[in-house]
């Protein structure tokens, strides 16, 4: 399958898939001009997730990736532009304010999401789909697994601090309670804290294609960025945020990510 250049796509030998939706910083030229700034459109983003990450493929992992920003389109939401948490604030599937609620756009007026949708979202799933079916085709059974990160005190999405990890299955509905269990059991044994299916139960990622019916099982972890970075907590600016990469910082939290990727690749071989 031939890809838009911003769409990565590492094919593995393991029964894993790795989905990083919200890593893209690419801003294309005809958005930008519309845009308040160019920080404020990357604010949002999954900061260094695919560094942190970067053991995947030599787990044997499929990973995929667009390098487009979220700002864009949000791959990670329902198409049809239905809340994922409908009562709660979220951003849309074009988002139009940061998750401060900073406007985004000198105006928001006319966004056109459909052509949005047919140049960013579809092509990013598509080739998801594909690894995917690829994946179960040869395995049987395989676990989907989605990157994410958030920062850990953003009072309009959340109250108090996010917990370090933060695992979404869809209330149990995207992967078998043992692949959780494992998950969980894993989290529990580091310094860090963990929740599972609270305020992130999971996004469009996770919701559409988790199957366990169909041996696809699947799990997003939603880090709170000071487990694997420095960061202020509150409010951030230009001058504060992102904080770079620290290989040494992020240790902890990467041996920890490290041993539920294997999890998950043990499960998956387990129920082949």
């Amino acid at each position: 399958m031939t890809h838009p250049s911003f769409i990565s796509v590492h094919r593995g030998t393991a029964p894993l898939v790795v989905s990083l939706p919200h890593t893209g910083t690419d801003i294309p030229d005809k958005i930008a001009g519309d845009l308040v700034s160019p920080w404020l459109a990357r604010k949002d983003c999954d900061w260094w997730i695919e560094t942190l990450y970067d053991f995947a493929a030599e787990l044997g992992a499929s990973v995929v990736r667009t390098s487009v920003s979220r700002t864009a389109i949000d791959v990670n939401r329902d198409p049809s532009g239905v809340s994922l948490y409908p009562g709660q604030a979220t951003t849309e599937l074009c988002p139009t304010t940061t998750f401060d609620g900073e406007p985004l756009y000198l105006d928001s007026k006319g966004l056109d999401v459909a052509a949005r949708r047919a140049a960013y979202f579809d092509p990013y799933h598509a080739a998801l789909a594909a690894e995917i079916e690829h994946a179960r085709s040869v395995h049987g059974t395989i676990v989907l697994y989605d990157c994410h990160s958030i920062r850990s005190v953003i009072p309009r999405l959340f109250e108090g601090t996010l917990p370090n990890f933060n695992i979404g299955t869809n209330s149990g509905a995207a992967c078998a309670p043992e692949l959780q269990a494992a998950i969980e059991a894993i989290c529990d044994a580091t310094e860090f804290s963990r929740v599972s299916n609270g305020r992130f139960k999971g996004g469009w990622i996770t919701r559409r294609y988790g199957a366990p019916e169909r041996g696809v099982h699947a799990v997003q972890m939603e880090l709170a960025c000071r487990t694997y970075m420095p960061e202020p907590l509150g409010p951030v600016d230009e001058a504060s945020w992102p904080t770079p990469y620290d290989p040494a910082y992020a240790a902890p939290a990467r041996a920890a990510l490290i041993d539920i990727l294997k999890a998950c690749l043990a499960f998956a071989r387990s129920h082949a």
